[in-house]
């Protein structure tokens, strides 16, 4: 809970910073912030579970453990912002005030206990995200992004609240645990109809809101229109917080009809596998091709989903930290090498603003090739490990055939993230030496370091939750 107040009076703070006539002391002070927040996270660890706001939250030990994924990663999305000083009109304690707020939204749908909870979470995260995307209001491609977003985002917000009142028609409650109860004893008996439409269409409001396929049509525009600072804040903390959602949602309430649901989510997951990948390789543009790459990774996470055994629960935490640390290393160098070079007017995001990195800048290359392994999931990086915990979730479920599309899907991701290894180390080109801030250096320090050391030890993490 004490993240959620925190951050609440902390985004007020920022504003009042921001009317200070110095700009130099907000960036600091929202990652003293976030460090506040993140240290408050822990101080409940081990003496869950507690509920909040008339038992509506939830704070357990997997609740904590991805609060901490979220805020450290936006403490390293924010120190890689660079206090928005490429843009003359930005007023960055607006855009850190609505960053701050939409965490209080990601922290709500981790641990709601009641759906109208997981609503609230919802919109609180979605309204700052339409309106950081369209944040660049000279820039048409990011207008364009923040009304597609916007449009296709209140349909299914729209859809997912239908479900929810269907779920309230079905059961008589909004609370997780007494949806459980029913779901558990009637449930067994009389089926619902009433229950697996409130469901399904639940289902649909938060698979869009992770990208996956059918619903993801919104991703590769907005990822690429959005500014790249945040269009990283999308790709990891909204990823991270719509999985701890939907787990929270089918493994607390609805295991009584598994039988239900799993097949559905397993062809969901096989279709988000195949959108994603063969997608990405059609891609010129990196930011698109990460915007592919996140509807893929969507599909692996769908899978541990589809398990719902013993360890999707460690499965689906180690996934999204290695997938949250790769991400943001990679968007972290995009937006220095973009800055090099135009095209068509804009900063260059193609495969070929890569060309020739390594030649001057090899600490730049090192960090972006670790973060492309990753993310292949290639041996010694953390995103072998998480991949390997989604087949073994999926393994010990009894359900084989879905990993085994996953791996032939993993062999086509190889061919569009090595094109950037390619690009940086065979390819000519006339990339000059780029200056990194120290602050900037240590955050693709860090993310690089924890990205070989649980690729090295996965097993740190293992039974804190």
């Amino acid at each position: 809970m004490y993240p959620i107040v925190l951050l609440s009076v902390l985004g007020i703070v920022t504003l009042f910073i921001g009317f200070s006539k110095s700009k130099n002391i907000l960036l600091p002070a929202v990652l003293l912030f976030l460090a506040v927040a993140l240290a408050g996270n822990f101080f409940e660890w081990n003496k869950g579970p507690l509920l909040y706001f008339y038992d509506m939250f939830r704070v357990d030990n997997l609740t904590l453990a991805f609060n901490g994924i979220v805020l450290i990663s936006a403490f390293m999305i924010v120190a890689i912002s660079g206090g928005f000083q490429d843009n003359a009109e930005a007023e960055p304690a607006e855009y850190y005030s609505l960053m701050l707020f939409s965490l209080v939204g990601a922290i709500m749908m981790v641990g709601f206990e009641h759906l109208i909870m997981l609503f609230i979470g919802v919109e609180i995260l979605s309204v700052a995200m339409y309106v950081l995307t369209g944040s660049n209001k000279r820039n048409l491609r990011s207008n364009e992004a923040a009304l597609k977003y916007f449009l296709m985002g209140a349909f299914a917000t729209g859809i997912m609240l239908f479900g929810m009142t269907l779920l309230y028609g079905a059961t008589g409650s909004f609370n997780l645990s007494a949806i459980q109860a029913y779901v558990s004893t009637t449930q067994q008996a009389v089926p619902s109809y009433l229950l697996y439409a409130g469901l399904l269409l639940l289902m649909i409001g938060m698979l869009f809101k992770v990208s996956a396929a059918p619903f993801h049509f919104w991703t590769p525009d907005v990822y690429e229109g959005a500014p790249t600072i945040f269009t990283t804040f999308m790709s990891t903390i909204v990823k991270t917080a719509g999985f701890a959602a939907l787990y929270r949602l089918l493994s607390h309430s609805f295991t009584g009809i598994y039988d239900f649901w799993w097949l559905v989510v397993a062809i969901i997951a096989i279709l988000t596998l195949m959108v994603g990948n063969i997608g990405a390789t059609t891609q010129n543009s990196f930011k698109r091709m990460m915007a592919y790459s996140g509807i893929s990774h969507a599909g692996y996470l769908l899978i541990a989903l589809t398990a719902l055994s013993k360890p999707t629960q460690n499965a689906i935490v180690f996934y999204s930290l290695a997938y949250s640390l790769s991400t943001i290393a990679a968007f972290g160098i995009l937006m220095l090498v973009s800055k090099q070079r135009s095209f068509e007017g804009q900063p260059d995001e193609r495969y070929d603003a890569f060309n020739g990195l390594a030649k001057e800048n090899p600490f730049l290359a090192f960090v972006l090739t670790v973060a492309m392994l990753s993310l292949a999931g290639i041996p010694l990086t953390a995103g072998f490990w998480g991949k390997f915990m989604v087949f073994s979730s999926a393994a010990e479920r009894g359900i084989i055939w879905i990993p085994a599309i996953a791996v032939l899907m993993s062999t086509v991701g190889i061919y569009y993230y090595f094109r950037v290894i390619i690009a940086s180390y065979l390819k000519e080109g006339d990339i000059a030496k780029i200056r990194v801030a120290p602050f900037y250096q240590f955050v693709l320090v860090l993310a690089t370091l924890l990205t070989i050391l649980f690729g090295l030890a996965p097993g740190l993490l293992e039974g804190l939750f």
